[in-house]
């Protein structure tokens, strides 16, 4: 699931980019364990956390991209929207032009603080592909830190996923016949 999203955000294709291909992993899965007959408890479980595990890999995916060939460029403060109602307390977003003067897409809140102004300058962290878009600069980011961000739920879908599998094989009955059977003879000597 992870894998198709990088590998979307990576060539620029959006679909898988956009976590559309895990969601089909996800699917394909869950019919997988109810084709073997896994309890429908488990196929829920195993549903619920590939299904948040496809929506979180879009943010890791372009975290991974703009960490392996990003490259940082400073860029100029447009206008500053205080964020709070939509994103959570303390929360800013700067519109942004490039040093050419064209504004980007997107609004950026990493470096954007309630003391930044129209005229100051950020660092933005862009992909010269375009695959994927800029976002601001965190202070000190290691490049493995957007995939650490998964590895609960991915521990989590694969753990569910086991039990569901190992539960789904049933063994056949024991015939009560076969309990009251004596055992082997051992003998004592005599």
């Amino acid at each position: 699931m992870v894998g198709t999203t990088v590998a979307g955000a990576w060539y620029g294709i959006a679909g898988p980019a956009r976590g559309e291909a895990g969601l089909v992993c996800a699917a394909a899965l869950a019919v997988y364990l109810c084709a073997v007959r896994a309890g429908r408890a488990l196929i829920g479980i195993v549903a619920v956390l590939g299904v948040c595990l496809a929506l979180h890999a879009p943010q890791v995916a372009a975290g991974v991209v703009l960490a392996e060939r990003g490259r940082v460029e400073s860029v100029v403060v447009t206008a500053v929207q205080d964020a709070t109602a939509a994103t959570g307390p303390g929360r800013y977003l700067c519109s942004v032009a490039d040093r050419h003067g064209v504004p980007l897409d997107v609004r950026i809140w990493r470096g954007c603080e309630q003391t930044t102004r129209p005229g100051d300058a950020l660092a933005v962290v862009y992909d010269p592909m375009g695959s994927v878009s800029p976002q601001g600069v965190e202070a000190g980011v290691p490049w493995a830190r957007p995939v650490r961000d998964l590895v609960g739920w991915a521990v989590a879908l694969l753990a569910a996923s086991v039990i569901a599998v190992v539960r789904s094989y049933r063994l056949p009955p024991v015939p009560l016949d076969t309990w009251d059977a004596p055992g082997p003879a051992t003998g004592g000597g005599g």
